[in-house]
């Protein structure tokens, strides 16, 4: 096994995936804006990288998890990006949360030019990426499937398959961030219509949380809104206006009329003109709620 690989992106999800990484013995090439953040990470197994394209040079995967589709566009065909050096046969591990067009158009770029191209995005908070508790959803060719399933086994619980159309897994985030915020956004409601009619919500989360809703989501984000936890930030409340951005630009292309996709997306608008946008979207969510009913 060669292992060596390149890792960009060591934003809060990055930094425990490649210790993840590091700790079932792959030797990391890193790249990073902020440079510093390299060194969360054990020296005697990354080498820094300067530019995108040197983190790329002469590995046969390179991971991108970064914030946005231009930040992936620029990490991957930019002046310096990864198909500068990427060398035959090798395989992009894409796990950002972008639209399926970019990495449709990622794929055609990395064809051209003989490597492959796996959209992988992920889910799970930073927590769950330490704990190596991510569920991985990948779409793209078989061939690059089978070489990227050893290091995506060593990221997560569990690798869905959803088929060769590189943008199906890219969906499949968009729909599944959509539906953590649509679920958060009812839950602050609930339980802040019960708190303003005398119940405790604490009570309140427990109880549906261990049986009419009795799943992850509900659990872990119902005890965070009901007791308004919201530090440390796991998930800033920018990156989820971004996702909203993203279901909504989705359902616009595609025809879905998505009336609750428009109402999270205002909602997290609202807590990023507010200045709110470094705060946990659970935050974000939950104190728009709570302001708009007066508590």
């Amino acid at each position: 096994m060669n292992n060596k690989i390149g890792f960009i992106g060591l934003g809060s999800m990055g930094i425990p995936m490649a210790k993840n990484l590091i700790s079932a013995g792959y030797h990391l090439q890193v790249y990073n804006r902020t440079h510093s953040k390299a060194d969360e990470l054990d020296a005697a197994h990354i080498t820094k990288c300067q530019t995108p394209s040197e983190a790329a040079s002469g590995v046969p995967i390179v991971i991108t998890i970064l914030t946005d589709d231009e930040a992936l566009r620029e990490s991957a065909v930019g002046d310096h990006g990864i198909l500068k050096t990427l060398q035959p046969n090798a395989v992009h591990i894409s796990m950002s949360t972008i639209l399926p067009e970019t990495s449709e158009q990622l794929a055609l770029f990395h064809e051209q030019a003989g490597s492959h191209y796996l959209a992988a995005p992920v889910f799970g908070r930073p927590d769950a990426a330490a704990a190596r508790k991510l569920w991985v959803c990948v779409s793209g060719k078989q061939q690059a499937k089978d070489i990227a399933k050893p290091v995506l086994d060593c990221l997560g619980q569990g690798v869905i398959d959803f088929g060769e159309t590189t943008g199906g897994a890219n969906v499949i985030k968009i729909a599944g961030n959509f539906m953590i915020m649509a679920s958060m956004e009812m839950m602050a409601e609930a339980y802040t219509l019960a708190g303003k009619n005398g119940l405790d919500p604490v009570q309140v989360a427990d109880f549906f949380g261990s049986t009419l809703f009795n799943a992850p989501i509900f659990q872990n984000y119902g005890k965070l809104i009901a007791n308004r936890e919201y530090q440390p930030v796991k998930f800033k409340s920018e990156l989820g206006y971004k996702d909203a951005r993203l279901a909504f630009k989705l359902s616009q292309t595609s025809n879905t009329p998505m009336p609750i996709a428009n109402a999270v997306h205002s909602r997290l608008l609202s807590a990023v003109a507010k200045g709110w946008g470094e705060t946990d979207w659970v935050e974000a969510i939950t104190r728009g709620v709570s302001e708009d009913a007066g508590v």
